[in-house]
């Protein structure tokens, strides 16, 4: 039973994904097809209501809360929930963090 269990884990193991440190670069291109339209190219809002991300509105919480907020939606922004990947998402939270 032992050995059954173990080699399940290391299946599960081999098969996972690995984690990858966010990428602005990719998030860059996303950020430009997604989010530039409210955001603005450098991060000053065009959209009423949008953070400016240059001056870091929005910005001061955890990777996970943003993450969670841009899969969601919030107010006139719509869920990014099965458009984009969660590691497309910590790109595009990485290169909006470089617009300040």
């Amino acid at each position: 039973m032992r050995t059954l269990f173990v080699a399940w884990c290391a299946l599960v193991l081999l098969s996972a994904t690995p984690a990858r440190a966010a990428d602005p670069s990719h998030g860059a291109q996303l950020y430009a097809l997604h989010c530039q339209g409210c955001h603005g190219r450098t991060g000053v809002s065009v959209m009423p209501g949008a953070p400016n991300l240059a001056r870091g509105e929005g910005l001061m919480q955890a990777d996970m809360s943003l993450l969670a907020a841009i899969k969601s939606g919030k107010n006139a922004m719509p869920g990014y929930f099965g458009i984009l990947k969660d590691q497309d998402i910590l790109d595009v939270i990485a290169y909006m963090r470089t617009l300040r």
